[in-house]
């Protein structure tokens, strides 16, 4: 397969969870960008002022949108592949 004009088609539909809730998206785009499309905006709070963060840099350098990932810990969620059935929590107190 060639791609055009850097454009990959999307890969098929999974279900996942986000906080005990299912949601969809897409196999292999990234968990920020399911998160985005289904409206969920704060991933973490910061442990020491308790401000909500979430995506910012979308190139995996500012750990502002990290999520916790069952299995894989705490991930950056702008470079983590979605895939069918991964449990994500938000990463309270994590990141930097």
């Amino acid at each position: 397969m060639r791609f055009i004009d850097g454009i990959r088609p999307a890969g098929a539909s999974v279900r996942f969870t986000f906080e005990g809730r299912q949601m969809t998206g897409f196999e292999g785009e990234s968990i920020a960008s399911a998160l985005m499309r289904a409206g969920v905006q704060d991933l973490r709070v910061t442990a020491r002022l308790q401000e909500a963060r979430g995506y910012y840099c979308g190139m995996g350098i500012c750990w502002e949108c990290a999520v916790r990932v069952e299995g894989h810990g705490v991930v950056r969620s702008c470079a983590f592949p979605l895939s069918e059935g991964i449990a994500i929590e938000l990463a309270d107190g994590e990141g930097r």
